[in-house]
């Protein structure tokens, strides 16, 4: 891949510009990035990101624990970067604020402890489903940002969080299916890479070190199942998010922001 952004203190960081749309154009570069955890930027990649692709908003999808747990990064200082806290977990009612400070991190990391049955794929998908069922409105306002100036959208890997968040930003405008699971999938290409850093965190160590490191990685198939299942309950990925308060001026926006 030639979208890559290679960066010191993040490993899973590129650029969405350059994927085809299926009449034919092509998402515009420097709009909207993906990334893992941003904790680690260096002040150079700091300035990379702002001078040179001309950041402007970080879409954040951790949870409340994880971000108070890590403390702020390195991007919070940057008066010109506005900072969009758009958590998938749950963090009220069931999954109280008190739990969190409980750090039960069985409920509030994004490597759970999944002990159900089916395959590893399956699971996966499950977990998706319930940011959508749980956080749909983390979502729709994600979406909503990106028209708002170039923006980068991460979670702790920036594989599973991120990847549902993506794959609704490049349905939305008109990307291949195929295309939108291959980038789904190109994450894996720097998993050992993203799992060494996670694994220098207290935060992440122990859950990640509980499971095999291939059950992170991200399979085409999780990515395609995932969008199916949406497919089959609300038409597509567009026909979710009208149920939950999408317009038609936010689709014109994004798609605008997205193609040029």
């Amino acid at each position: 891949m030639t979208r890559w952004i290679e960066l010191e203190g993040a490993v899973n960081v590129r650029d969405l510009g350059g994927l085809p749309t299926a009449d034919g154009g092509l998402i515009r570069p420097g709009v909207l990035l993906r990334s893992d955890n941003l904790q680690d930027l260096t002040g150079t990649d700091v300035h990379r990101l702002i001078a040179d692709h001309g950041l402007r908003n970080v879409i954040d999808l951790r949870s409340e624990a994880e971000v108070n747990l890590m403390g702020p990064g390195p991007l919070t200082r940057e008066p010109t970067v506005t900072i969009h806290h758009l958590s998938l977990f749950t963090e009220g009612g069931r999954f109280t604020d008190v739990e969190a400070d409980t750090l039960d991190t069985d409920k509030i990391l994004p490597w759970q402890s999944r002990q159900e049955a089916g395959p590893e794929s399956d699971r996966s998908v499950g977990h998706y489903l319930g940011y959508l069922a749980d956080r749909p409105d983390s979502v729709v306002n994600a979406l909503r940002v990106v028209p708002g100036g170039t923006s980068i959208v991460h979670c702790a890997a920036g594989k599973d969080r991120t990847g549902v968040v993506i794959a609704f930003a490049l349905h939305v405008a008109g990307v291949p299916r195929e295309e939108i699971v291959a980038d789904y999938a190109a994450t894996g290409e720097r998993l050992e890479a993203i799992l060494a850093r996670l694994r220098a965190s207290p935060v992440y160590a122990q859950d990640l070190d509980s499971r095999p490191a291939d059950t992170h990685r991200p399979h085409s198939h999780t990515m395609e199942k995932f969008l199916a299942v949406i497919d089959e309950r609300f038409g597509d990925p567009l026909g979710w998010l009208e149920r939950h308060g999408w317009t038609d001026d936010d689709t014109t926006a994004l798609r605008t922001t997205l193609r040029g």
